[in-house]
């Protein structure tokens, strides 16, 4: 479960939750390493679980030498009080056999801490996208009941696209439809326990592919800004933002000279 930081105070009552899901292309978790670097958020605590494959590592948000070897694990909660905004980064896959599990310790630290809404930031493969789904933005939206009694219409208004249900029994008949999100790993299980706890919960994601899925992190996030606001940037202009140290060795370290 969650463990705060020492000396840190843990209310998140009123805060906006922002979470990835680990889905095609770790998208998600692309955007949330953006957020933090670019708002300089603070570590407030880590998530404690056996859901995740254990990991261990140097400070991915690093500044300066003095704080490049702190350590870092694989859910950390980071946090900004004058943004009432809160971010979990989850760096490691969920163990499969615990995926409902961990959906229901997920709604469980939600509810508890008190978010007034949360945001999980996904993909989903783009091959295999229903006939409808091909055309126009590769972004969709879901919002649960209980957030759309606070958002009321101001995601359509704003000329979102709701993620679209698909036929159950594609070339037999469209009478039975379901959600369905390929790739997008806890995103649907998230989205349905949260409904079932009444939580205020909307799901952001993106049609990609897997291989280089930073300029997807960008477009997920710049879609997310036209609504939360988390940097301001001038009209007809795309934010600024900061790319954390990490990314350096997004795809591993550069090719020994000695080879040559």
């Amino acid at each position: 479960m969650f463990v705060a930081a020492e000396c840190t105070p843990t209310s998140f009552k009123g805060f906006t939750l922002i979470m990835p899901a680990i889905s095609v292309g770790n998208v998600g978790q692309l955007a949330v390493d953006l957020i933090v670097s670019t708002l300089n958020m603070c570590r407030v605590g880590y998530i404690h679980t056996d859901c995740l494959i254990p990991m261990a590592g140097n400070n991915p948000y690093a500044t300066f030498a003095e704080n490049a070897n702190d350590l870092s694990t694989n859910a950390e909660v980071y946090s900004s009080p004058e943004l009432r905004l809160a971010v979990l980064q989850i760096r490691t896959p969920i163990i499969q056999t615990k995926s409902k599990k961990f959906c229901k310790l997920m709604v469980s630290w939600i509810k508890a801490s008190g978010f007034s809404r949360t945001v999980v930031l996904s993909s989903s493969h783009a091959y295999q996208r229903d006939d409808q789904q091909l055309l126009g933005s590769p972004l969709r939206y879901l919002q649960t009941p209980s957030m759309q009694k606070v958002t009321g219409d101001r995601l359509k208004e704003m000329d979102w696209k709701e993620m679209e249900t698909v036929s159950t029994f594609p070339g037999v008949t469209d009478s039975e439809q379901r959600l369905y999100i390929p790739g997008g790993g806890a995103t649907k299980g998230l989205f349905t326990d949260s409904c079932a706890e009444d939580i205020p919960l909307v799901v952001v994601l993106i049609f990609c592919s897997e291989g280089d899925n930073i300029p997807d992190a960008f477009t997920l996030l710049n879609h997310l800004n036209t609504w939360l606001h988390l940097v301001d940037a001038p009209a007809q202009t795309q934010p600024k933002w900061r790319i954390p140290a990490s990314w350096r060795l997004l795809f591993g370290s550069g090719i020994p000279p000695a080879l040559f």
